[in-house]
């Protein structure tokens, strides 16, 4: 196994993350290297725990992601971590198939959601693992109530 150097270069004229990666020849160990960089990009996201510590979390732990000021809140079943971006690039980096704003505020894990409820008014209630509720915009119900609909084989839990 060759030796791997690590190194950070900032760069103020990009808004994403670029890798390189330099070795003498390409070999088994450079295409791990490549699949691993790969699979990671999907399965998890960079964050700081509450020591400020960055942390590779993996995305399928992730409940609830919501707009604290000008942090994003993750919420997990075990930890709270926050990053210092839009929700926007989080949501454009996330799955959608798994992952749904349903406020302008906040965007939910749909394999987290436990119950819903759309009320008479016309609000949807969600209450996610964890014993975490929330409510959705009115405005973001129509394509949450597709979506659901979707994740449960057209057999939803409305009350």
């Amino acid at each position: 196994m060759k030796e791997i150097k690590v190194r950070f270069e900032a760069d103020q004229n990009i808004d994403y993350i670029d890798i390189k990666i330099r070795a003498k020849e390409y070999d088994e160990q450079v295409q791990l290297l490549i699949d691993s960089l790969s699979k990671r990009g999907n399965d998890t996201i960079a964050v700081n725990d509450l020591s400020g510590a960055v942390v590779m979390l993996p995305v399928k732990e992730i409940i609830l992601l919501s707009v604290d000021g000008k942090l994003v809140n993750i919420i997990t079943k075990k930890e709270k971590y926050s990053v210092r971006c839009s929700l926007q690039h989080l949501e454009e980096s996330l799955d959608s198939r798994r992952f749904m704003r349903i406020s302008r505020y906040e965007i939910v894990n749909l394999a987290k959601v436990e119950r819903y409820d759309f009320t008479l008014s016309g609000t949807l209630r969600l209450e996610l693992s964890g014993g975490i509720e929330t409510w959705a915009s009115r405005r973001c119900i129509p394509q949450i109530r597709k979506q659901l609909m979707i994740n449960r084989g057209g057999a939803g839990n409305e009350e």
